[in-house]
Formats: structure tokens, C-alpha cells, sequence
């Protein structure tokens, strides 16, 4: 790579293809975020739900669901979504969506694990005033628990979306339009590799850094709202 040449070069792949190729490749990136992440909480809650069931065997299969989409790499998971369920499925689906349910459900293992933690961080003695009040489990739930633990659960959920916005650069692999893909088709036609991955690599760090100091700042919020609550629960015990 001819250094004299970088600068010149990695303007022109900025001006030449910004709005050809690379802004549609940002937005498909954050259209797979976003179902990934929206989904995944959606399915993430009813598989925490499922976790905390009194039922052994219903337990030990969410364990079980749990483990091999955490165990498992992401990209396998897309492989099988894409070339071995289409295959045995009855539907027809294109890649675009089955990368989409294959991030959806790669985030929901994560996200129930957060959702069960957050719950499971609310004091006990809420749940037993509650049900000593009348109200059933569902009502004590949704009422007492899941806004308190809405608070424990809110920053990791913004972790979980940095983390799918950069796990989304592997669906490139099958051509399906986001960054990756873009930067693909762009060396393809310039031979600037180097000058396009950092182009890439500047626009994924101007969408992953704002989003970790707002999450940062969120986190040091929530901590001392809990330090503030343990000093005066010391200081005023009930």
C-alpha cells in the first residue's frame, strides 16, 4: 500500500460510494440490530419465565437451549439457519429473514440470562408483601417485581445491543446488505481494501462509542441510586 496515496485514496471511496453503497449498508445493519435486539428481549422474557418455572423438566430444557446458543458459535448458528433449516422447514424464507431469527434467537439466550438476574436482584420480601396483599403471582410480577428489576436489566440490555450492532457484521457472509457486505462490493470494484475497511471501521466506532458512554453513564446513574438507597436504609432502618 502506497502510504503517499492512503489519504487521497480513502477519500475517494468516502466521496464515490457513501451514498451508493455504505449508507445503505449502515441502515441494514441497524435494521438487524434493532430485530435482533427487539426480539430478543420479547423471546428472552418468555424463556426467563420459563427458567424460573417450578417444573424440573421445563427448566432443564430451557437450561439446555440456553447452553447451546451460548456454547455454540454465532456463525454456525447461521450457517444452520440458513442452509440446513430451509431444507426441513415448510416455509420459504429468505436469507435476509432467517439471519434475522437466527440473531433474534442468538440474543434471546443472552438476554433471559439478564432478564432472570435483574429479576431474581429484587429484595424477596417484595414478592411475599405482595402475595400477603392478595396479589397472584402474575399480578405480583408485572406489578412489583418487573419495574423494579427494569432498572437492574436496562444497561445490560444496552451492552447486548453494542454487542448484536458488531455481531451483525458476520451476516456479510451471506451477502444479505449490511456494512460488511457493502465493503465487499466496494473493493470489488476499487481494489482499496485497506482504505474501505477503515472507512467501515470508523463508522461502526462512531455508532459503538456514543452508545457504550450513554450505557457507561446509565450504569454509574443506577449504582449510585443504589448506594444512595443502602446508606439511608442504614442510616434509617425500618
Amino acid at each position: 500500500m502506497n502510504i503517499d496515496l492512503f489519504l487521497p485514496n480513502l477519500v475517494k471511496v468516502w466521496t464515490n460510494y457513501w451514498k451508493l453503497f455504505l449508507l445503505d449498508g449502515l441502515k441494514v445493519t441497524l435494521e438487524f440490530t434493532i430485530l435482533a435486539v427487539f426480539f430478543g428481549v420479547l423471546l428472552g422474557v418468555v424463556v426467563a419465565m420459563l427458567k424460573m418455572s417450578r417444573f424440573r423438566i421445563v427448566r432443564f430444557l430451557i437450561s439446555v437451549y440456553i447452553e447451546v446458543i451460548r456454547g455454540t458459535p454465532i456463525l454456525l448458528q447461521l450457517y444452520i439457519f440458513v442452509f440446513a433449516l430451509p431444507l426441513i422447514m415448510p416455509v420459504k424464507l429468505s436469507n435476509y429473514m432467517w439471519v434475522a431469527i437466527a440473531l433474534s434467537i442468538n440474543s434471546s439466550a443472552y438476554v433471559s440470562e439478564v432478564i432472570r438476574s435483574g429479576i431474581q436482584a429484587v429484595d424477596k420480601g417484595q414478592t411475599e408483601a405482595a402475595r400477603s396483599l392478595g396479589m397472584s403471582g402474575s399480578q405480583t410480577m408485572l406489578r412489583i417485581i418487573l419495574p423494579q428489576a427494569v432498572k437492574n436489566i436496562l444497561p445490560a440490555l444496552g451492552n447486548e445491543f453494542i454487542m448484536m450492532l458488531k455481531e451483525t457484521s458476520l451476516a456479510s457472509t451471506f451477502y444479505i446488505g449490511d456494512l460488511m457486505t457493502q465493503y465487499r462490493i466496494v473493493t470489488g470494484a476499487e481494489y482499496l481494501a485497506f482504505e474501505t475497511l477503515v472507512i467501515i471501521g470508523i463508522i461502526y466506532l462512531c455508532l459503538t462509542f456514543p452508545l457504550s458512554k450513554l450505557v457507561g453513564l446509565f450504569e454509574k446513574k443506577m449504582s449510585g441510586e443504589k448506594a444512595y438507597r443502602k446508606r439511608r436504609k442504614k442510616r434509617w432502618p425500618a
